[in-house]
């Protein structure tokens, strides 16, 4: 299994209704559904996953249009088009109420997958997570309204622009090295295009539908946050779990936005105290 300073590769690919998605399978357990968000990848979780694993199995994917996984032609990645992968993947790894946890856009993939697909929840967490809407960033909408502009730059002025805004996402020093491997699957043309294509297909509209049924989860549910967070602020994880009954709410200090790459043990230790013993 690869650890926090290995490299960090999903080996596995699944065909599903909207194109090919990369997935893993890690450690023995009651089975864990891990999340990614955005600008993200499974790599977010490189630094958690040896932690659970010792006491659950861990499944992570690549979301369409994000790290190693490619949705077919046509098919935006909305967090709708990912709620329903998610449901597949659920259903290929034969799995009868997994713990769902997702991270930023992943919480609201989670979340409308559990209210909105129908998939069971043993317990769901959510870090840092974009489910109670507006939570695009300044940034997002920005290129959103200008999607064309963004689409068209010259890959390196792109570059310039992305590049700086990945290390905004931790409130402790991210190395270049880490950085660029956050970069590599937006690199150059076709990596640009991608940004794009998800940044435009993304909207809290699709989680709207599972805002109105948070009062019915009736799964443990536990809000993680980084305390620092610069893109979505700890205000927000107050509401998310002031909307969910019983919700018990954990904040991490010294911690950003990407809560598992700024503290990878602090997230496990969380996790693993919320999910119980195998």
């Amino acid at each position: 299994m690869p650890t926090r300073t290995e490299s960090w590769q999903l080996t596995d690919r699944v065909r599903v209704s909207g194109g090919e998605v990369a997935t893993g399978v890690f450690g023995d357990g009651p089975p864990v559904v891990l999340v990614h968000g955005t600008p993200a990848s499974s790599y977010l979780w490189r630094g958690v996953v040896p932690s659970l694993a010792r006491q659950h199995t861990v499944h992570v994917w690549d979301m369409l249009g994000f790290g190693c996984s490619h949705p077919d032609p046509g098919v935006p990645p909305s967090i709708a088009q990912q709620a329903r992968t998610l449901a597949e993947l659920v259903e290929h790894w034969n799995l009868e109420a997994p713990s769902l946890v997702g991270h930023d856009i992943g919480g609201g993939v989670v979340t409308r997958a559990h209210l909105v697909e129908g998939v069971p929840a043993n317990r769901l967490a959510l870090l840092d997570a974009a489910v109670i809407g507006p939570w695009n960033t300044r940034f997002t909408e920005h290129m959103q309204r200008h999607a064309e502009v963004y689409a068209t730059m010259e890959p390196s002025v792109f570059a310039d622009i992305v590049n700086p805004r990945v290390h905004t996402a931790t409130s402790r020093p991210m190395s270049d090295e880490v950085a660029a491997a956050y970069l590599a699957p937006w690199a150059g043309a076709r990596g640009q295009q991608r940004w794009v294509d998800q940044v435009a297909a993304v909207s809290f509209r699709d989680t709207e539908e599972a805002v109105r049924r948070l009062d019915r989860v009736t799964a443990p549910t536990l809000v993680l946050w980084g305390e620092d967070d610069g893109w979505m602020p700890a205000s927000m994880g107050d509401e998310l779990a002031a909307a969910i009954p019983g919700a018990r709410q954990e904040r991490i200090a010294g911690a950003g936005h990407f809560l598992p790459e700024d503290a990878p043990e602090e997230t496990a230790e969380a996790l693993l105290r919320f999910l119980g013993p195998r």
